[in-house]
């Protein structure tokens, strides 16, 4: 029998990522140029180079997991379908209201961003249902028929339905949309009782005209991919990372791509979580520095911290629960990210007070850092590393990109170091430094503005940039190791390969913890079990392959916002309650710095998470690269003011061992490589991960 292969594929603005995955852990990595808009060019052309150079057939593929980015760019470029909305008389103006809140308040200047679906294109429908599901005010099918052929006339092709309450009751938006099949069975219906079955409209209603407006784009996309896999031979299905974490079929994603925005940026913290675990490492801290933002996120106590929800298309965040406002809000699980603008091809630049300052401005991959020599005269981060030999000052990517140090030397002279009245080694060490300020904001965004002691976690770095500024950042933050997965420059799409399927249910339900009706909350408990059970049973996981973890949604009664704490079995009893309200003191304790004992805790939504667990082993025993080596010897690199310029060993990850090396070094790779400081040791273990220790630990 001929051995079988897993691909995975990544697909960035700049670049797209395939790592073929061998049954021995053997990977063959491609990274080629992402073609906007017809993505699937790339994405064809990276899986035929890996394939070729394995000399494969189509039909030994058993597995395609992808990671997408055609539902974020939808949004961000605003191309996504022209989109109609039904909704509550009275409701039509929710997307403009939104929560009221401004992102820059003192800006007088901001503008939020405009709705997704412009103010003709919202039409109201007289009915009403309330909050205990009994009918308000009877739907007029009439007004509903005039609203839908209104729409149709305009050209749209895709239409959100959201009405008052329908979380409790969705009846009149099933009624809707049996009369959207009779007018036009091809326009595409998003409803909210089905995608988002939660209280608070403008959330709600947001949730779901996102759905509609990217489903035109998304199942155009997967189809094309569908075609494109036939063509090489592959007949299975596709599997997409969701923002959360979990896997799902790209049927599923064509009918709710609400589910895949933040789909590569998941895929690395799935992958260092699925590594993490096979470590025996329960909390962790992974940090993706790529081209132009840098994202941490938190593994703790062996789950993925997520997030509720999280918004799309606004500027970049340090946090999902900071800064909210600038963007489209999407009201499902994702993993709870801090993002920075900070990147390798992040720009320098000296303000008109002549203080040094570094993003968020990019040069993004064309003309790229000033040192690529593709006529960018703006010094970045990059920059500032060639000049301090800290990356290769001859090429990268295994030689296949030039590098021009003068040119990197000539944008930090002339753009930063002469305003600041600096030598080039003196601005280039700046640069770095406050570079690695701001990345520190991510990973304590994550860490102590929510109550966690960094110091009790492990960071994994990856991303091209991630291992050049890891052990940096962790002797910032007192975190004496850092691990350097396989393959950190292409870590997403191996993460997409140790990702399980998953489905994230949620169903509203109040009900205060001092006076509970079991019946009737532990019959809502039951319906998320059921369906949970039968979502991975449709999928082909049964018995014990089926993993269904419940969590629900908590806060002292009067709050706004929850948080979610997990139920330790399917049934609710006296004793789970008083488990789930001491949980939950704890947890309030951790984040806000308070509890109250005096207090009403109130159930808000329960949550199911139905995993399905893979009959072989997601992680191989040992991950094995390439024959790639550096020009092994040694280079001047600078390390700072204090030690200056010395000899530092240039090393490849294979030339480690078990045995651990003192610092410095330079450990480099085809697709990234690590910066080891004086005072961090580094080993390599079984499944081929760079360990970085500091040398000063214990």
């Amino acid at each position: 029998m001929a051995e079988k292969y897993r691909l995975g594929v990544d697909v960035g603005g700049t670049f797209t990522d395939v790592v073929l995955l061998e049954d021995d852990g053997t990977a063959t990595p491609k990274k080629v140029l992402s073609s906007p808009p017809h993505f699937n060019v790339a994405i064809k052309t990276g899986i035929e180079q890996a394939m070729e150079e394995k000399k494969l057939s189509g039909n030994q593929v058993s597995e395609y997991t992808h990671g997408a980015t055609v539902a974020t760019n939808a949004i961000i470029t605003r191309s996504g379908a022209k989109t109609g909305l039904i909704t509550t008389k009275g409701f039509r103006d929710v997307l403009e209201i939104r929560r009221m809140r401004m992102h820059k308040l003192y800006d007088i200047n901001w503008e939020k961003p405009k709705p997704l679906v412009p103010r003709h294109l919202r039409m109201e429908v007289p009915a009403r249902m309330n909050p205990q599901g009994g009918e308000e005010t009877g739907l007029d099918e009439n007004a509903a028929k005039e609203a839908i052929k209104r729409l149709l006339n305009e050209g749209i092709e895709s239409i959100a339905v959201c009405f008052l309450h329908s979380y409790a009751n969705g009846a009149h938006e099933e009624r809707v949309k049996e009369l959207i099949r009779e007018i036009d069975s091809d326009v595409l219906v998003s409803l909210s009782s089905e995608l988002l079955p939660e209280i608070k409209e403008y959330e709600r209603t947001s949730t779901t005209v996102i759905n509609a407006y990217v489903q035109p784009a998304v199942s155009r996309y997967f189809l094309a991919m569908e075609a494109d896999l036939k063509d090489l031979g592959m007949d299975i299905p596709i599997m997409v990372m969701q923002s959360n974490g979990g896997m799902m079929p790209s049927t599923s994603a064509r009918e709710r791509p609400m589910h895949i925005i933040e789909s590569g940026p998941a895929a690395g913290v799935t992958g260092c979580f699925h590594l993490a675990k096979k470590l025996g490492m329960e909390d962790v801290m992974t940090f993706d520095m790529g081209g132009t933002t840098a994202k941490a996120a938190l593994i703790e106590e062996g789950e993925i911290s997520r997030s509720p929800e999280y918004e799309v298309g606004g500027e970049i965040s340090i946090g999902h629960r900071l800064m909210k406002g600038s963007g489209y809000l999407l009201r499902v699980p994702s993993v709870d990210l801090a993002e920075v603008g900070a990147g390798g091809g992040s720009i320098a630049w000296a303000d008109e007070a002549g203080a040094l300052k570094v993003g968020p401005h990019s040069a993004g991959a064309s003309p790229g850092p000033a040192c690529y020599g593709n006529g960018g005269e703006e010094p970045t981060i990059t920059d500032a590393n060639v000049h301090m030999g800290l990356t290769n000052p001859d090429s990268l990517a295994a030689g296949t990109l030039k590098v021009y140090p003068d040119l990197a030397d000539k944008a930090i002279k002339e753009k930063v170091a002469s305003r600041l009245g600096l030598d080039i080694t003196a601005t280039a060490w700046g640069i770095r430094t406050v570079a690695n300020s701001s990345l520190i904001r991510a990973l304590r965004a994550v860490s102590t503005e929510r109550g966690r002691d960094p110091r009790r976690f492990t960071l994994f770095g990856f991303g091209g940039m991630g291992p050049v500024h890891a052990v940096d950042l962790a002797t910032e933050l007192g975190i004496s190791k850092v691990v350097i997965p396989p393959l950190p420059g292409l870590f997403s799409a191996v993460g997409l390969l140790f990702a399980d399927v998953e489905h994230h249910l949620i169903q509203t339900h109040y009900a205060n913890t001092s006076e509970l009706d079991y019946d009737r909350i532990n019959k809502v408990m039951k319906g998320l079990v059921d369906e949970a059970t039968n979502d991975l049973t449709r999928e082909g996981y049964t018995g014990a392959s089926q993993e269904i973890v419940l969590s629900a949604d908590t806060r002292y009664m009067g709050q706004d916002y929850a948080l979610t704490i997990p139920v330790s079995g399917t049934t609710f009893t006296t004793e789970l309650i008083e488990k789930l309200v001491e949980d939950f003191h704890q947890e309030h304790d951790k984040t806000y710095g308070y509890r109250s004992d005096k207090e009403e805790v109130q159930i808000v939504a329960l949550r199911g998470l139905a995993r399905g667990i893979s009959a072989t082993e997601r992680v191989p025993a040992q991950i094995k690269l390439n024959a790639w080596k550096p020009d092994t010897g040694d280079r001047k690199a600078y390390f700072g003011p204090e030690l200056g310029w010395i000899d530092v060993p240039v090393i490849g990850r294979t030339d480690l061992s078990t045995d651990a090396r003192q610092g410095p070094m330079i450990i480099e790779e085809d697709n990234s490589l690590s910066v080891v400081t004086p005072g961090w040791k580094a080993s390599l273990d079984d499944l081929s991960n760079i360990i970085l220790e500091s040398s000063d630990k214990g």
